[in-house]
């Protein structure tokens, strides 16, 4: 297995496919990119399928697999992908990834000779459905974000923003998979116990401290035997890819009932995923090295290699949307909240692996790892309303003439992420909404 995947001729820019739209120069889906998700047909009684974009088209996996033309470990893989989930296409692992990502570039590529059959596995995005595209066994939410976890600490602990144990390893809490959705699905204002400040007598009721969290989340391919390890070198060769989350929050709730024991009610009523998985190898070319404060101790051994010091980071562009219910009334575009990049998280997502695994745990295709919210160094950066209105006690302008400490119902939370840089083709992973309903 290898450390850190390097780009190879799949990333090349220069490269242009015969699906027009995939080279327009602001689309998420260039031939660059390949990312995996499942859909149908809108409205339709057929069954779901895995699919990969390419700019505004999807590649129908199961047209595919029965086109035959792809060959060895490609058409293993594109079989497998073809169900009405990806956990069998997770579980072949990467050389059957790489295999099947490096045929279709050639194949969508302008000048392909297989440009007649793969057009009729074509189905337009606009005219499709998504699923979750995994049967998420387990869920771990981390909270690799130095700035965030400071941000919060200095809200609900002041004497003591961040906790000793933070720098030394990955935090993390167990969510519950049951309540993660696709993008578009509504989000159910939810109930519990809040304590008004200064009293420990709580009430029951909806949540008046609804937030979002921008978090990117990181799905597993191929799994490890329970009582094993997965190395820190070894750990990226078991992810399948990467896709945005919003791991939804009631703030009241999750005050009075974080400690001992961390977030339960408060955060297992609604994660959204969105629908497009991206892989490791589109992302190659967007590596940064993982760099620390020379104060701050160096990892553990097992949280410590010179391949991911050397290109662990990603530099993953994250921007969070609202759309009020009046603002959508009236037809004005969402308003941007913020804007981050994963650049600045204070573990990789190896390390979230490594140290996942390290007691013998053992993740299985599909599972999903959140990396916990994605927020930078200075306010505008702040990847939650927590943050972005200190605790709600700054209301945050929105549009001509609302205001907002938190979500009210009819709010659309839209979070988006990409990757450019200057002489790349720019990689993006879609978006991941949902629009706040009453309790």
């Amino acid at each position: 297995m290898t450390a850190i995947l390097r780009a190879d001729f799949t990333n090349d820019p220069g490269r242009r496919s015969w699906v027009v739209t995939a080279n327009h120069p602001n689309t998420d889906f260039p031939i660059q990119n390949l990312p995996f998700a499942v859909f149908k047909p809108q409205n339709s009684l057929a069954a779901y399928r895995g699919g990969v974009a390419i700019g505004d088209q999807i590649v129908d996996l199961a047209a595919l697999a029965a086109s035959d033309a792809l060959r060895d470990d490609a058409a293993v893989a594109a079989q497998a992908g073809a169900h009405s989930t990806l956990d069998d296409l997770m579980a072949l692992g990467p050389d059957c990834w790489s295999a099947l990502r490096r045929e279709l570039a050639d194949a969508l590529l302008e000048g392909s000779p297989l440009q007649s059959r793969l057009q009729r596995c074509l189905t337009p995005q606009h005219e499709v459905e998504y699923s979750l595209p995994a049967t998420i066994g387990d869920y771990t939410d981390f909270y690799s974000s130095i700035h965030h976890a400071t941000a919060v600490g200095r809200l609900f602990r002041p004497e003591q923003p961040l906790l000793p144990n933070y720098k030394w390893l990955p935090v993390a809490y167990h969510g519950r998979s049951s309540s993660i959705i696709i993008s578009g699905e509504a989000v159910r204002r939810p109930q519990g116990q809040r304590a008004a400040g200064g009293t420990n007598a709580p009430t029951l009721g909806p949540t008046r401290r609804l937030d979002y969290e921008v978090e990117l989340g990181v799905f597993i391919g191929t799994g490890n035997p329970l009582g094993s390890s997965i190395s820190l070198d070894d750990a990226e060769a078991h992810m399948f890819g990467l896709c945005l989350l919003n791991d939804w929050s009631a703030r009241d709730l999750q005050a009075w009932e974080y400690q001992p024991l961390g977030p339960f009610l408060a955060k297992s009523f609604a994660t959204t995923i969105s629908p497009w998985i991206v892989t490791l190898q589109a992302l190659a070319p967007f590596r940064r090295p993982f760099v620390r404060d020379a104060a701050d101790p160096p990892p553990l051994a097992y949280l410590n290699g010179d391949a991911n010091r050397a290109a662990g980071g990603l530099d993953i562009q994250l921007e969070a949307f609202i759309a009020t219910a009046a603002m959508q009334s009236r037809g004005a575009a969402a308003q941007r909240l913020s804007s981050s990049s994963y650049r600045h998280a204070y573990w990789t997502i190896a390390q979230l692996v490594a140290h996942h695994t390290v007691n013998g745990c053992n993740l299985r295709a599909g599972d999903l790892l959140g990396t916990g919210t994605q927020s930078g160094p200075t306010p505008q950066e702040a990847g939650s309303l927590l943050e972005l209105s200190v605790g709600g006690t700054r209301p945050v302008v929105v549009g001509t003439d609302e205001q907002r400490t938190f979500l009210e119902d009819g709010d659309i939370v839209s979070i988006r992420g990409w990757c450019e840089a200057p002489g790349l083709a720019r990689i993006g992973f879609g978006t991941a909404s949902g629009r706040i309903m009453p309790a």
